[in-house]
């Protein structure tokens, strides 16, 4: 079923879902954890919309094709387009921010990357981006004051603060665009802290976002 982005009172945003743009390593311990080395300009790939599924729906992940690792990240539903933005115009584009996973096929992904070949079908899979509602704004917050965390099973795996990205939300949006226009419906993730691993079979997840966003998912066995 098409991911149709909501807000967390229930009202659909008026566009559909476009584009998901990711940033890579925008966290330095993360890309220490994964003895990668932390980039001094974004690394940016693309999710296509088929692979964004909502968290209201059990997961289904694809364990056939080897280990599955989840990697929480903050969401961001872009509301205007920007085309060479300034950090001001890309904050004011800003319309909504949710949570999501950016799903990883980890066995695949390595091969990909052994070989030098492009890596999209470990991260563009279908279901590879599960999406929460988004909260919506009435003007930009604090991005450095924003906090979110991830539990499976009751015991915390991933925390992320925003005054930890390398690239902070305004700039990474604004750089975005300089080389992919940004579209209403379009979707921004903006990079996962340390912590990601093997997501659990069977598994319950549990997302917070400041702000009061809460959103809860299980893992399909």
């Amino acid at each position: 079923m098409r991911f149709v982005p909501r807000f967390t009172d229930g009202q659909e945003f008026p566009h559909a879902l476009g584009k998901i743009v990711c940033i890579g390593r925008n966290y330095a311990d993360h890309a220490q954890e994964l003895d990668n080395p932390v980039p001094s300009e974004p690394l940016l790939f693309i999710k296509p919309s088929t692979s964004a599924v909502s968290l209201d729906a059990p997961l289904d992940a694809p364990f056939s094709q080897g280990e599955v690792h989840y990697e929480i990240e903050l969401a961001l539903l872009i509301g205007e387009e920007l085309t060479h933005a300034t950090t001001d115009e890309a904050e004011r584009a800003i319309v909504g921010i949710g949570l999501g996973l950016d799903l990883t096929l980890r066995d695949v992904q390595t091969r990909l990357k052994e070989k030098g070949h492009p890596w999209e079908v470990a991260k563009a899979f279908d279901g590879a981006c599960p999406l929460s509602p988004f909260l919506p704004l009435s003007r930009v917050p604090n991005w450095n004051a924003l906090s979110f965390e991830l539990e499976i099973n009751g015991e915390l795996r991933q925390r992320g603060e925003g005054s930890d990205m390398l690239f902070p939300v305004p700039t990474l949006v604004a750089e975005m665009s300089r080389h992919f226009t940004l579209q209403p419906g379009d979707v921004v993730l903006t990079g996962t802290p340390s912590g990601v691993g093997e997501l659990p079979r069977g598994a319950r997840l549990r997302m917070t976002l400041t702000g009061g966003l809460e959103a809860t998912a299980s893992v399909i066995e």
